[in-house]
């Protein structure tokens, strides 16, 4: 899938489940955040959100940071801000019958706070708001385990 997305293909999404089932979906909406057109990137990006961050996270959501930041610090991602926003939705919500799952993809978002510093000083001021507004969610963000494990 190019060298954005390098590895998205080694990961076994169809083993792993997000909030309408089996995640073997989450590659093509990734593909059509990091190369569609404004809008083809803005609805896969909602789609994307829904499946994996805006009701709960999942075990497709801990795999599917690591591409997310990756498509945040890409300059010809479309929608780069609303990718960082859904990084920072993910940072603050949880799925409490499975802390581990929680805890694991909290981690994975904060695991590149250098990034979103990076992200803090694009030249995109709506970039930059949204990386600047990710940085005071992960400061906010409890130092011991968000939840017990």
């Amino acid at each position: 899938m190019g060298t954005i997305l390098k590895g998205v293909s080694r990961v076994r999404w169809h083993e792993l489940r997000h909030a309408y089932g089996p995640a073997a979906d989450v590659p093509g909406l990734l593909s059509r955040i990091a190369w569609g057109d404004a809008r083809t990137s803005e609805t896969a990006l909602s789609d994307l959100g829904l499946s994996i961050g805006e009701l709960a996270v999942f075990d497709a959501t801990v795999a599917a940071v690591p591409f997310l930041w990756d498509l945040a610090a890409t300059t010809t991602v479309n929608s780069r801000a609303g990718v960082i926003e859904l990084l920072q939705t993910i940072l603050e919500h949880g799925n409490p019958p499975r802390p581990k799952v929680q805890l694991e993809a909290h981690q994975a978002v904060l695991s590149r706070r250098p990034t979103a510093d990076r992200l803090a000083d694009d030249s995109d001021p709506v970039v930059r708001a949204a990386a600047q507004d990710l940085l005071a969610a992960i400061d906010r963000h409890p130092n011991e385990p968000c939840c017990q494990v």
